[in-house]
């Protein structure tokens, strides 16, 4: 094959790309015929979705992926707030039609629901800076006492972690301390009644932004999971349709510059995954 022929085929096939990218997305009729989708978003948990203090204008990276993905899609957005706790029955009682707020994608909840993976996630292990020169990895903290909320898998993560990498190679268990949630948590740390600290991944980041220099992070993640976008189980039309024009946002380069925008670049995916969580 000559050069000109081969730069031509490469040429056509940028230019089959380019147009596969503009094609419109198969959506639900309903979706598509009323213009508008719904999507219901616990706005308490930032720096994913979360309300600005001075405005009280909704805010966070699912916040603006949302809204990117309703645009690529070609519809405008009737957001509808509410609790944590109401996001699932609101999906299996059809009042909203996908949930836009950060949901770890497990095993146990496709029984009702469907994901669309977008971010990576994990249990991040830190502690105050100014109390912790001499922790600088997980296994500096076998031995001590970490928080963290007892009514998440973050709880007995924790304790397998402690059993594989403290207690089985020779090293004293960690003193997991369970708490009532994120701010107990955070109070425990700060009043120094624990070394360290277990929350999200992206909560820590968060923090850190909140109080530059006042928490540092130790190491990586002790788990992965997926947060997800929630779908009822039966909405694959839209489910895939909200998949398509996350993978066109990835390949544009918008994904990665909101996740930078928020800090959360590390927890980046390479595409939309669905139902990919693990236990």
């Amino acid at each position: 094959m000559s050069i000109r022929t081969s730069l031509l085929a490469a040429g056509l096939a940028l230019a089959a790309t380019a147009a596969a990218a503009q094609q419109p997305i198969p959506l639900p009729e309903a979706v598509k015929s009323a213009g508008v989708v719904r999507i219901g978003i616990e706005a308490t948990y930032p720096p994913m979705a979360y309300k600005d203090p001075a405005t009280n204008e909704r805010r966070g990276f699912n916040v603006d992926l949302v809204t990117e993905i309703a645009r690529v899609l070609g519809l405008r957005i009737q957001w509808e707030e509410m609790a944590f706790a109401q996001l699932i029955p609101a999906l299996t009682t059809n009042r909203i039609d996908f949930s836009g707020s950060s949901m770890t994608d497990l095993p146990s909840r496709r029984d009702r629901l469907s994901f669309v993976d977008y971010v990576s996630t994990g249990p991040q292990i830190f502690a105050m800076t100014a109390q912790s020169s001499d922790i600088n990895q997980p296994t500096d903290l076998c031995g001590k006492a970490i928080a963290t909320p007892r009514t998440t898998a973050y709880f007995p993560t924790l304790q397998a972690w402690s059993q594989a990498n403290c207690v089985a190679q020779g090293r004293p268990a960690i003193t997991v301390v369970g708490t009532e949630g994120a701010t107990a948590t955070r109070t425990d740390l700060r009043q120094n009644r624990v070394q360290a600290a277990v929350l999200g991944a992206e909560y820590v980041v968060y923090l850190g932004q909140q109080e530059p220099g006042a928490i540092k992070a130790i190491g990586t993640p002790i788990g992965r999971n997926m947060s997800g976008l929630a779908f009822p189980k039966e909405s694959t039309v839209l489910r895939d349709a909200v998949a398509a024009a996350l993978d066109r946002l990835i390949a544009d380069g918008t994904y990665m510059a909101l996740l930078k925008k928020h800090g959360l670049e590390a927890q980046a995916l390479a595409r939309a995954e669905i139902d990919a969580g693990q236990p």
